[in-house]
């Protein structure tokens, strides 16, 4: 990593390792690169970056707006990736890993199966392999911190045995290198 902050700083070219897609105020997705700041447009429907962003030179003058800018009531769901990937889980600071499995992913968060029920509003710990659809690299694998939202039984249709299907948001997250 620190060479990698050397090659940015000094010779002006980057790998670049892209944050999670965010929405701006515009209501616009973009991703940032974390080695140089860089910012790209990303587009939902293909999962894809489009065109980096440049940003205009700020104004020298002095703007005062005494107006309230309308939010919208209703905002769409974000995009899932479906999947069928493994991955850990466990609830933060504790030892015991489960094994699950992804069922999709989006900007919002993961829906995956697992073995062990974790209460709604448990800090969770997730370690797997981030898609190269939203990464752009192969075998990338990612720390993420969660937060569970939903918890619900189910009876796996070819198995005995239970599976919980749980909901968790993404409140951070850490590529593993």
């Amino acid at each position: 990593m620190p060479q990698k902050l050397l090659d940015v700083l000094m010779l002006g070219r980057c790998s670049h390792e892209f944050s999670w897609p965010r929405r701006g105020a515009d209501g616009n997705f973009y991703q940032v690169c974390l080695l140089c700041a860089a910012e790209y447009k990303y587009d939902w429907t293909t999962m894809r970056r489009t065109e980096r962003v440049e940003h205009a030179k700020p104004e020298t003058g002095i703007r005062r707006s005494h107006g309230r800018e309308k939010r919208p009531s209703w905002t769409p769901r974000a995009r899932r990736l479906k999947l069928d990937m493994p991955l850990r889980y466990r609830v933060n600071k504790t030892s015991t890993w489960f094994e699950g499995v992804i069922e999709n992913i989006s900007q919002s968060g993961i829906l995956f199966h697992g073995p062990q029920a974790l209460p709604v509003n448990a800090l969770v710990e997730m370690v797997f392999e981030m898609p190269e659809e939203i990464s752009g690299q192969k075998n990338s694998n990612v720390v993420c911190q969660g937060r569970i939202m939903r918890a619900k039984d189910t009876e796996a249709v070819q198995q005995t045995e239970e599976s919980i299907v749980l909901a968790a948001s993404i409140v951070d997250y850490k590529f593993i290198h």
